[in-house]
């Protein structure tokens, strides 16, 4: 069974998000094993560019050589369901690599990590607070296993 890693900046502080995104990583795991890591978002006190560049030194510590990092970030590249469904085939088909996604705090990820990232994921060019867009991630993924297998939770 193919891999997807996902590195989270924070914790779900709203029962609503939490239960929907487990749910989502319920039945995504059906499909993937999936291999979560939180990071604690960094102190209060800290001013937003301190926390970022903090916040992005702990993120490339947790990831691994064989990780394929895709960071979502609204200046990445915008995609259809299908066309997610069709990358997410090719990232998990190479048994080298494994999708590695990351969301980061509520200020947004460091430009180190960035740099680092192979693809710059976008769910919209609105910005999205990081707790949905961790949501609506996991739903796309599940959305795009289900493309894959022809399951009819995807209808157009």
């Amino acid at each position: 069974m193919s891999r997807i890693r996902f590195v989270w900046v924070g914790k779900l502080k709203e029962a609503f998000f939490r239960d929907a995104c487990a749910h989502y990583a319920k039945k995504l795991g059906r499909f993937y094993k999936l291999d979560e890591t939180v990071l604690k978002d960094a102190p209060g006190k800290l001013p937003p560019e301190d926390k970022v560049l903090r916040e992005g030194k702990a993120i490339l510590e947790k990831v691994k050589p064989s990780d394929l990092l895709i960071c979502l970030d609204e200046k990445g590249r915008e995609m259809t369901s299908v066309e997610l469904a069709e990358l997410l085939q090719r990232w998990t088909e190479d048994p080298n690599l494994t999708p590695c996604f990351v969301i980061g705090g509520p200020f947004g990820l460091s430009e180190e990590v960035k740099k680092a990232a192979r693809f710059k994921l976008s769910l919209s060019k609105m910005t999205l607070p990081h707790e949905l867009a961790r949501t609506v991630l996991m739903e796309q993924l599940y959305r795009a296993a289900s493309i894959q297998r022809g399951s009819p939770y995807h209808h157009v």
